[in-house]
């Protein structure tokens, strides 16, 4: 099936590994430690404990995915008319962004489907109005919040559309309120997810934060979200803004509502100052996907309605063509998707997992949340070892000061086919760390495992065998390599400059 044949990423590992611990320790870990928005990981919980691995987390994704479709299509029908929610929900169903993520064991499938349902939500009780039709707008809106932090630029294009449209604004703005209020546990594992990444405002970031970075960004995302070659690109946006004009004609109130789902998260990019680790993807936009569908589609309705015998061949071949652009698209973008991995990329992990999972022990300590390591937990479920995250070196010592001591063997893994390395590649050479004497190592096919002969014992010892396992994966221009490294290096200057404080303040 399509939904195995993208391989294995770490995110969906982190998500089922978290989701091993107790409900309490899962809440604790996303919300105190970790931030970010818990609905995802509730899922990945109930997928764990239910016994599934990476495939049921994946068939969850796909089925929001397919949920999401039907939302698209009321909602567009409510902002425009029925035919055109029919197209939009068939052009977006084919975008490389919806594809992937129905494959993907992360939460934008999920995403997509929330802030559909809240968008659609928000409509009906304006429309409408009544205290049940808000009430579910907020039971809506906040789990779009609890699946992303991206969710609160859905709430903010949504309390500035209700501002600026100002139709049952004393309604909308008590509802707004309590879900201000309710929301409170999710604004501040948000702001403990900024405070690991560096995010704030004022401009000035590494990532975006300026005119030029933003239109880059809003370019690529634009193209993934529907046709990313140039003329495609080029196509699609003057449907788009054909479809606003005319939209904006019939039903200037929608009008405004995609113009304003569009701005609030350009201007929120503007203003935002995002660190060196900080990088956003044009999933992260995936919410706008319906508006921008929705005005592709209501161009193309427009045309088949035109007083001619050709215009719905006209408008049908283009929608076809359109649809075509998506997935070549989409396959150029990631032809895995379609093709899958080689045969001898997963005979090769198969083996490496099944080595881990028979010699692995449970008090070792991993580093980083490789798929192999989730490859073997599937294998050996009593295998339940711990973790130390990479690339934010606060967090891994607060994790290493919370596992028993004396710490067990360390483990690091460096896989050469990643598609995050400059030149992904389908063998690995069999490297050692120097002082080659305290470390054992295996490869198979890409993947290079390399594990301490004998426990660790403490932070510091680990650390030290970390940054020598580390230098391998520099050595080898594994891509997380660089990072990786200077994770360590900082984690050991924090636990120096920690254990100095210590011996002054006696």
């Amino acid at each position: 099936m399509q939904r195995s044949a993208w391989p294995p990423h770490e995110d969906e590992t982190l998500a089922l590994f978290v989701g091993r611990g107790s409900l309490h320790d899962v809440l604790h870990t996303v919300l105190g430690e970790r931030g970010g928005a818990p609905l995802h990981f509730l899922v990945a919980w109930a997928v764990a404990h239910l016994g599934g691995g990476l495939g049921s987390l994946r068939l969850v994704s796909a089925l929001f995915a397919a949920l999401s479709v039907p939302v698209i299509a009321l909602l567009v029908a409510r902002l425009a008319d029925r035919m055109t929610g029919l197209i939009a929900a068939f052009f977006a169903s084919w975008s490389w962004v919806f594809l992937f993520d129905g494959v993907y064991g992360r939460m934008y499938s999920l995403f997509l489907f929330t802030s559909a349902l809240s968008y659609l939500a928000l409509v009906i009780a304006l429309e409408d109005g009544g205290a049940r039709r808000w009430t579910l707008w907020g039971l809506a809106i906040l789990a779009c919040v609890a699946t992303h932090p991206y969710g609160a630029l859905v709430l903010a294009s949504q309390g500035l559309y209700v501002l600026l449209d100002r139709r049952r604004l004393r309604e909308a703005l008590v509802a707004g309120a309590a879900v201000v209020l309710v929301g409170i546990p999710f604004w501040r594992t948000d702001l403990v997810l900024a405070g690991r990444f560096d995010v704030g405002v004022g401009g000035g970031g590494k990532k975006l934060g300026a005119p030029l970075p933003v239109l880059r960004y809003l370019r690529m995302a634009f193209g993934d979200l529907s046709v990313g070659y140039t003329v495609g690109s080029l196509v699609v946006g003057a449907l788009a803004v054909w479809g606003l004009v005319l939209l904006r004609r019939a039903r200037p109130a929608s009008a405004l509502f995609a113009v304003v789902v569009f701005v609030t998260p350009t201007l929120a990019f503007l203003g935002a100052t995002l660190g060196s680790a900080t990088s956003p993807e044009s999933r992260h936009l995936v919410f706008t996907l319906p508006f921008l569908s929705g005005l592709v589609a209501y161009a193309l309705v427009w045309l088949a309605r035109r007083p001619s015998s050709f215009a719905p061949v006209l408008a049908t071949a283009a929608t076809l063509l359109l649809v075509g652009g998506e997935i070549a698209w989409a396959r150029d973008k990631t032809p895995l998707l379609f093709d899958g991995e080689p045969a001898t990329e997963l005979t090769a992990r198969a083996a490496a997992a099944d080595w881990l999972a028979r010699t692995g022990r449970t008090d070792d300590v991993l580093f980083g949340y490789e798929p192999l390591y989730l490859g073997a937990w599937e294998r050996r479920r009593g295998l339940r070892q711990e973790v130390v995250p990479r690339a934010d070196p606060r967090l891994a010592l607060d994790v290493l000061a919370k596992v028993r001591k004396p710490l067990g063997r360390g483990v690091w893994l460096f896989d050469a086919s990643d598609t995050n390395n400059f030149s992904p590649r389908q063998t690995i050479d069999l490297v050692y760390p120097e002082q080659a004497a305290g470390f054992e190592a295996h490869a198979w096919g890409p993947y290079l495992v390399i594990r301490t002969l004998v426990p660790t014992q403490t932070i510091g010892g680990y650390l030290k065998s970390a940054e020598l396992a580390e230098g391998v994966g520099k050595r080898l221009y594994i891509g997380d390599a660089d990072i990786n490294l200077v994770t360590v290096q900082q984690a050991r200057k924090r636990l120096a400059h920690t254990r100095s404080r210590s011996t002054t303040s006696r």
